[in-house]
């Protein structure tokens, strides 16, 4: 019997933190955050739509990048999903992610091209989907001096003027972009920028709106406060049993 007690606490140690990294996993209705006053726009006005598949966010077009961030302060690896619907309108949908924000000018952001997803130029499919770091490195800058780079065309790309989902893996320093729940992913890129950690955000480029429904967020870091306690209670059990 002390054996078996023995056991299943080691157990419970061992499993501690993959359990607390699955609480940690959120699926959030976009329209319902903002009904709670939950998000912060910046540059973008935001009303909410009723369809037959459920509630949306749809962002006003407007000059210049848009934001609304989100009540997530402190994400640093795991992954964010997107539900989201640009148009089939040249120069006038840049949709995406902003992550690792520590303020208004300074994210990063991942974000999609809709209008040259089925584009029969191949020069403008390569620019489907896009990595930028702001300020420092714009998409113009990146463009102009590591083409194709940080931008890259979507394998299997979805209708332009319909939902789909993008979801990025973020790992410290690199970023994969998965388009549809592809097993491949479309961009893969390392961050230019030393951030760690940031807001999440919804991103709109300049000239653009765009409609948002849902977001996922699947944290994989652990709080710092859990380590101590995690590392302390492994410290004292190795000396009973010793």
């Amino acid at each position: 019997m002390k054996k078996r007690t023995r056991f299943m606490y080691m157990v419970t140690l061992i499993l501690l933190p993959c359990s607390l990294l699955g609480q940690m996993r959120q699926t959030i209705e976009l329209a319902n955050l903002y009904k709670r006053a939950k998000l912060k726009a910046v540059n973008r006005y935001i009303e909410i739509v009723s369809s037959g598949t459920g509630a949306y966010l749809k962002v006003s077009e407007s000059k210049k990048e848009g934001l609304a961030w989100l009540p997530f302060k402190d994400f640093k690896n795991g992954t964010i999903e997107i539900q989201m619907r640009g148009k089939d309108v040249f120069q006038r949908s840049f949709i995406g992610i902003a992550f690792h924000g520590a303020n208004d000018t300074t994210y990063d952001a991942v974000y999609c091209r809709p209008f040259n997803f089925l584009s029969s130029d191949p020069i403008r499919r390569i620019h489907a989907v896009q990595y930028i770091s702001q300020p420092n490195f714009t998409w113009e800058k990146l463009r102009k001096e590591k083409n194709a780079v940080f931008e890259k065309e979507i394998i299997d790309p979805p209708n332009p003027n319909d939902w789909f989902t993008m979801k990025l893996v973020v790992d410290n320093r690199t970023v994969k972009v998965y388009i549809n729940n592809a097993i491949q992913a479309s961009l893969i890129v390392e961050k230019l920028n030393d951030r760690t950690s940031g807001k999440i955000g919804l991103f709109t480029a300049d000239s653009s709106g765009g409609d948002f429904k849902t977001i996922k967020i699947n944290h994989r870091n652990l709080p710092k406060k859990i380590f101590p306690v995690y590392k302390k209670a492994i410290k004292s059990r190795v000396e009973v049993l010793n």
